[in-house]
């Protein structure tokens, strides 16, 4: 991996030669929460956001999307893919988008979502953990692939690793914008990262975690929080790594149709219901469990399926903490 630093009077000038690419989308504020919108100035960016209530997905992933269209008696394929830069991902939802590669670029590959991948310039940046961070125990606080160019904050800039193909043909049509890398920006930016991993204030209990759940499928403490949970699926919508989809026609007119997918939500009781009326989880027990397995399992050949973001703690109604829940459930087998 090559390593360029970009000094701080040349990063307007690097945000507009990524609008050559595409449209720039990149975290802003709205009231109390952030959000990636279209980005037209370097001023509008929040650098310093904590977390989007909607993760990166939804650029890939639509929470409603159009897949086909009955019109004029002919079905049309919805696949519409521009190019596009995504500017300042956090590397854990670097590492939710490579837990969704793995689902929708497995053969056969989702037309729609490789589409739109394929036209993404990714670019990450560092970042501080807030109260809601667990990502470092999950060993996704640090990507190493899955981005085009990351940005590491430095003391008179930013140090600068290329992760593709792409990103270094950036780097290649923009010279005079960066510079090599001293001894003393790498002091700094090792200085950062010793500072950063030791901001963290959660940490997820991995130590036999699959195990423990299955010990403990019958703990009250599931009961307790179930009846705490709202089912409001709050934690499925702004997860970086739930992909649960269901699919839906729409009558226009007599010959006009539209057949969408939309995200769907673990948490509604329709979710495990199928044909004959039988329904796998059918109470709010059942479906809250099922999350943190869902989640928290490990799987020898994929990982976990949470990155550690802490949107679901930050946007759930109820207050519910997925750590603490999961130490709870530990202590109970004591």
């Amino acid at each position: 991996m090559r390593y360029v630093k970009l000094s701080s009077e040349n990063f307007s000038s690097f945000f507009e030669s990524l609008r050559n690419w595409g449209k720039v989308y990149a975290p802003i504020k709205r009231g109390s929460i952030y959000t990636f919108q279209e980005v037209h100035e370097l001023g509008e960016i929040e650098l310093n956001y904590t977390r989007t209530m909607l993760p990166p997905k939804k650029f890939f992933v639509r929470p409603r999307d159009e897949i086909l269209r009955l019109k004029n008696g002919r079905w049309e394929n919805g696949t519409d893919a521009e190019p596009i830069v995504l500017f300042g991902l956090h590397s854990c939802d670097i590492h939710g988008l490579k837990i969704l590669d793995k689902v929708y670029l497995d053969e056969p590959a989702d037309p729609y979502y490789k589409a739109r991948r394929e036209k993404t310039f990714i670019v990450g940046i560092s970042c501080m953990p807030d109260e809601y961070c667990f990502c470092k125990s999950l060993g996704t606080h640090f990507a190493i692939d899955g981005f085009d160019l990351f940005l590491h904050e430095l003391p008179d800039g930013w140090l600068v690793r290329i992760g593709s193909v792409r990103g270094h043909e950036i780097v290649w049509e923009n010279e005079e914008l960066f510079e090599e890398v001293t001894d003393e920006d790498l002091g700094h930016f090792k200085e950062f990262e010793e500072r950063r991993a030791n901001a963290f204030q959660k940490e997820i209990p991995q130590e036999g975690l699959a195990d423990m759940l299955d010990l403990a499928y019958n703990s009250p403490v599931w009961k307790k929080y179930a009846e705490i949970c709202l089912a409001c699926g709050n934690c499925n919508m702004v997860c970086p790594t739930c992909r649960c989809y269901e699919v839906c026609d729409k009558w226009i007119s007599a010959y006009d149709a539209v057949r969408e997918r939309r995200y769907d939500s673990c948490f509604m009781e329709n979710h495990g219901l199928v044909a004959g009326g039988h329904n796998f989880r059918p109470t709010r027990l059942d479906r809250f469990r099922h999350r943190y397995y869902c989640k928290s399992y490990f799987d020898p050949s994929s990982g976990y399926n949470c990155v550690g973001c802490g949107r679901c703690d930050e946007f759930c109604p109820a207050k519910i903490e997925h750590v603490k829940v999961l130490e709870e459930i530990r202590r109970s087998l004591r």
